[in-house]
């Protein structure tokens, strides 16, 4: 078994035929590291682009990778990732990159330009960042870089040009190996099934139909806050900044509510937020 540490960089890419933006892959490095994580290996790929010729100056200026070096040294995506997947493969193998940003970016790659979000050369794969994380006394939910990690873990990183694919694969091996621990390391490994894999870019979004699969905003249950018994909504609901409204009576003790519905598909659910505020008297007796 070897752990194969990759990273990836991407330009802000816009399709105008589909109006929608992508995070391109143009470059892919790795290292492998033996089970004494040693670095026994590397693999580093320029990608020619697909969707837009034009490097986003922001990209540029991270990485200065140029357009003329692209167009030497680099080939198409679909050869890239079959090089990478021929020289990444083992058995019980376990890929690391540092943040789970670069697995969704190349899922979301695989998905534009191989049409399937399953990476089956991945069968292992565990966050790099939030693992060395765990050993960072870190206030809230702050995320910390893969240089400042370095620096916390005064490991030298003078000479390394961070930004780039496979410089970037090297500090990330160094931060590993210095917290590293078997047992501790297993907690933070996913088992890669397609599943993972979709459910990794799946996009929650509220739903605004009134009737959506199992959903149905009429078979939704509400209950008074002041005394738990059930509330009835009097009209038809209506759908404004992803909130069901309507207004409610409570069975039991009659007191009037605004109600605000909201529902949010997940990708094996849909979960259900209620709200119910208390209609002053004098409004709530204007109200039928």
């Amino acid at each position: 078994m070897n752990y194969i540490i990759f990273d990836l960089e991407w330009n802000n890419a816009y399709n105008y035929k589909t109006k929608k933006g992508i995070n391109e892959i143009i470059e892919i490095g790795a290292v492998k590291l033996n089970s004494n994580l040693e670095i026994i290996d590397s693999f580093k790929q320029l990608i020619k682009p697909q969707i837009s010729k034009k490097l986003q100056s922001r990209f540029k200026n991270l990485t200065n990778i140029t357009a003329e070096e692209i167009k030497e040294n680099g080939i198409s995506f679909d050869k890239a990732f079959s090089d990478f997947a021929a020289w990444s493969r083992g058995e019980g193998n376990v890929f690391l990159s540092w943040s789970k940003s670069d697995l969704h970016t190349l899922i979301s790659n695989f998905k534009k330009f191989k049409g399937t979000s399953n990476i089956d050369f991945i069968g292992k794969y565990a966050d790099a960042q939030q693992y060395c994380m765990s050993f960072i006394d870190v206030q809230g939910n702050n995320q910390i870089s893969l240089s400042n990690c370095a620096e916390i873990f005064n490991i030298s990183a003078e000479d390394i040009n961070y930004h780039r694919a496979l410089e970037d694969c090297i500090v990330t091996a160094y931060c590993f190996k210095k917290v590293f621990t078997k047992e501790t390391f297993s907690n933070f490994v996913y088992d890669c099934s397609p599943e993972y894999f979709e459910r990794l870019i799946y996009k929650p979004f509220f739903i605004s139909k009134k009737v959506y699969g199992d959903f149905n905003i009429d078979e939704v249950e509400l209950y008074c806050p002041k005394c738990n018994k059930r509330v009835k909504t009097i009209k038809d609901y209506e759908f404004a900044n992803n909130t069901f409204k309507n207004v409610g009576i409570c069975t039991g003790c009659g007191k009037k509510f605004w109600v605000n519905v909201r529902a949010k598909q997940n990708f094996d659910n849909v979960s259900i937020s209620r709200r119910l505020i208390e209609i002053n008297r004098k409004k709530a007796s204007r109200i039928c």
